[in-house]
Formats: C-alpha cells, sequence, structure tokens
C-alpha cells in the first residue's frame, strides 16, 4: 500500500549510519624509506585511529595492535599523532595520550609518563636520540594547558625536558638535515601563526 506523506517526514532505510558504518577515512600520509604509512580512521572500530604500512613489495598491514588509537589532543583537536623512523613508530595513544615505541614485529611501548600531558606533531633526532614535539600539559592547573616544545629521549628514560616555552601554542617542530638547528610555529591567542 503507497502512503503520501509531506516531503522529508518519511522514514528512510538508508540512514547516516548505515552511510558512514563501512567508510574509512585516509590521512597523515608518511614515507619511511621505501615504505607508506597512513591512518585510517575506522568507524566499525569506534572511530579508532589505525596506523598501516605498505611495503615496497605491496603488503599491507596494520601497525597499531588492537587496544591502541593513534590520536591526539594536543591543541584539543589532535594533528600529528605519530612519526615513523626507520620503520620504528612513535604515537600518540588516544585513551592515555602518553608517547609509544613501536619496533618492528614488538608491542608498543610508553616513553613517557601516565598523567595529563599529551604529545604531538614529534621529529627525530637520531644524533642525539631523541625526539622533539609539543607537548600541551594540564596538570599546572587551569583551564587551560601550557604548551612547550620538548625533547624526549626515545627509550623513555626521561620525562621530556623543555626546549622552548612562553607561548600559548607551539607546532610543526622541523630539524635541519645536519640536525644543529631546528625551527617551528608558534603563537599567542588570539593570533594565528
Amino acid at each position: 500500500m503507497k502512503i503520501v506523506k509531506p516531503y522529508g517526514s518519511w522514514k528512510s532505510r538508508v540512514t547516516s549510519d548505515l552511510i558512514v558504518a563501512g567508510t574509512i577515512s585516509l590521512g597523515d600520509v608518511a614515507l619511511d624509506g621505501e615504505d607508506v604509512y597512513w591512518v585510517e580512521s575506522r568507524p566499525s572500530e569506534g572511530g579508532r585511529s589505525v596506523i598501516v604500512r605498505r611495503t615496497q613489495d605491496g603488503n599491507i598491514a596494520d601497525v597499531t595492535p588492537h587496544g591502541f588509537n593513534a590520536r591526539t589532543t594536543v591543541h584539543e583537536y589532535g594533528g600529528g599523532a605519530y612519526i615513523v623512523d626507520r620503520r620504528t613508530v612513535y604515537f600518540s595513544n588516544f585513551t592515555d595520550q602518553r608517547l609509544y615505541r613501536q619496533a618492528p614485529g614488538k608491542p608498543p611501548e610508553p616513553i613517557t609518563s601516565a598523567g595529563e600531558k599529551r604529545y604531538a606533531d614529534g621529529v627525530v633526532d637520531r644524533g642525539r636520540n631523541r625526539v622533539f614535539c609539543v607537548r600541551a600539559d594540564y596538570s599546572v592547573g587551569g583551564r587551560d594547558a601550557v604548551t612547550t616544545l620538548v625533547s624526549v629521549d626515545l627509550q623513555g628514560a626521561d620525562a621530556g625536558e623543555a626546549v622552548v616555552s612562553g607561548n600559548d601554542f607551539y607546532s610543526s617542530p622541523r630539524l635541519s638535515p645536519d640536525g644543529d638547528r631546528m625551527a617551528w610555529l608558534t603563537w599567542n591567542h588570539p593570533n594565528m601563526p
């Protein structure tokens, strides 16, 4: 039996959940030698962000194991949740915002302590065995985080040493090819970089 209803008032079998349930968004492409890495956001896994690797011979596999979600909330909206260096992946885990190191074929290991600090947007400095990254520290009290550029030991031997501080926001630390200089973006609220 056909029922006529006003425009837009009928129930459709095509729902927004149905449309996005199988949709995987891709982003944050990184190269490491001949390997290509990217992040897949998977609605079927509760929106979990998974780092995926494609090798030169075409093999594609998840790097991030179940129980981990490569996503950061630095600056609230995130960004730069992982970096790769010689097949070792360093990433921020969404549930605890700690920075993890994941060597090939091994489970992730935390290299920062638990607490109210968040990490993002890193760059590896092999010569110093460190990663320079943005850290948002919520442990200092108040509503807003104190954001700094920090240097964290790749083996997790320290809590992260502040390298640059004093402005409201930092992003995009990058090392010169010889590792002697670093550039970054910085700005103070309400101005943009």
